[in-house]
C-alpha cells in the first residue's frame, strides 16, 4: 500500500472513531483511547484539505445506524463505559485484520471494523529467502524443497540489487523471477495441504482474520459506503440483553479442501486459489519498490466468496 492510501486509511480510521463516538453518546457513556495509533490517525486526519474531510465525514456518517442495528450491544443503555481504539497495524502481521475495535468492559464482547477506503485488497503479504511463510500462514514451517527452489532466484536479485538494478531494468523479471517464485509457492502450498487437511481452513482464517469483523468500504465516486460481515466464528450479531438485532448476519463456512491452484489464465504474475464453500482468491506477485530489494510482495484479493458473505448492507450517502 503506498504512503499516501496508508495516510487516507488512518484518516478513515479517525473521523469514524469520532463519529461513532458522538452518535453512542447520544445512548451511554463512551470513551476514546488516545495511545500512539490514536495520534497517527488524528496527525493522517489533519494533512487532509476541508473538501476531503468533508467526504470522509459524510462516508463515515452513513454507515453508523446501520451498524447499531447490526450490533445492539453498542448502543444498549449501561452504567458501564463502552471504549473505542484503533489497533495498532502490528495486529494485521498475526491475522487481526480489526482497525477499530469497540468494546465493553461489563460483559466478554467486542466488535471490530476493518474499514477501507477506495480498495478492496485482503493481505499485502511478503515472501523472501528467509521468511517461512508456511509457519506465519498456517503454522507448518516450509519444506527444505521450497527453500532450494527460491533459493536461485533470491540469489539473482541480491546479485541485481548489489548493482543497484531496477526491476524495470531486469530483461526477464517475469519468467526468471515471477513465474519459478510462484510456481515454488503453489508447490508448496499443495504438498502442506496433502499432509494436513486443516490448512485450508487456517490458510483463510490468515488470508481474512482470526477474529470475525466487519469489513466497511467507503467507494468516494459512488457516495456509498457498504457493510459485509464475516462471521466466521459466530462472535457477531448478538442481542443485547433488552434487544435482538434488526438486521441478521449468518455464520460463514470456512473451507476444508483446496479444490485448485494454478496460474490465472494468461498471466505470469498471478495465481488463483480455489476452495470449497465458494472461497477463492487471486495473489498477484510483485515487486513493491523501483529498485531491486530481496524480498516480493503479494497482492491479495478476494475472487469469490460464499454467497451470504455477498449479501451487501449498502449505505449512501
Amino acid at each position: 500500500m503506498s504512503n499516501k492510501s496508508n495516510n487516507n486509511g488512518r484518516a478513515y480510521e479517525y473521523i469514524s472513531l469520532h463519529i461513532l463516538d458522538k452518535a453512542i453518546s447520544n445512548s451511554r457513556s463512551c470513551t476514546i483511547k488516545t495511545d500512539n495509533s490514536y495520534m497517527a490517525a488524528q496527525k493522517a486526519w489533519n494533512t487532509l484539505d476541508g473538501n476531503m474531510q468533508t467526504l470522509y465525514t459524510l462516508s463515515a456518517q452513513s454507515f453508523v445506524k446501520t451498524l447499531f442495528a447490526l450490533e445492539p450491544n453498542i448502543i444498549e443503555p449501561t452504567k458501564d463505559t463502552l471504549e473505542l481504539y484503533i489497533q495498532p497495524d502490528s495486529h494485521g502481521k498475526n491475522g487481526d485484520v480489526r482497525d477499530i475495535i469497540i468494546k465493553r468492559s461489563n460483559i466478554k464482547w467486542e466488535v471490530g471494523l476493518s474499514l477501507k477506503h477506495n480498495h478492496m485488497a485482503v493481505k499485502h503479504s511478503r515472501l523472501s529467502p528467509r521468511l517461512d511463510f508456511g509457519k506465519k500462514w498456517y503454522g507448518v514451517e516450509c519444506s527444505k524443497t521450497y527453500w532450494n527452489d527460491i533459493a536461485p532466484v533470491f540469489a539473482y536479485l541480491k546479485t541485481e540489487k548489489s548493482k543497484g538494478s531496477l526491476f524495470s531494468n531486469l530483461p526477464n523479471k517475469e519468467d526468471d523471477v515471477y513465474v519459478p517464485i510462484l510456481r515454488a509457492f503453489m508447490q508448496e502450498v499443495k504438498q502442506q495441504v496433502t499432509n494436513d487437511n486443516t490448512i485450508p481452513r487456517k490458510l483463510v482464517e490468515y488470508l481474512l482474520s482470526r477474529y470475525d469483523f466487519y469489513k466497511i468500504i467507503s467507494i468516494d465516486k459512488l457516495r456509498l459506503t457498504t457493510i459485509q460481515s464475516f462471521n466466521m466464528y459466530g462472535t457477531l450479531n448478538t442481542a443485547s440483553r433488552v434487544t435482538k438485532p434488526t438486521i441478521n448476519v449468518p455464520i460463514l463456512a470456512l473451507p476444508t479442501t483446496l479444490l485448485h491452484i494454478d496460474f490465472k489464465p494468461n498471466s505470469k504474475t498471478t495465481i488463483i486459489m480455489t476452495f470449497d464453500n465458494g472461497w477463492q482468491f487471486s495473489f498477484r506477485i510483485h515487486n513493491a519498490e523501483d529498485k531491486v530489494t530481496s524480498s516480493l510482495k503479494f497482492d491479495v484479493q478476494i475472487v469469490g466468496m460464499p454467497l451470504d458473505v455477498n449479501i451487501k448492507y449498502n449505505c449512501a450517502w
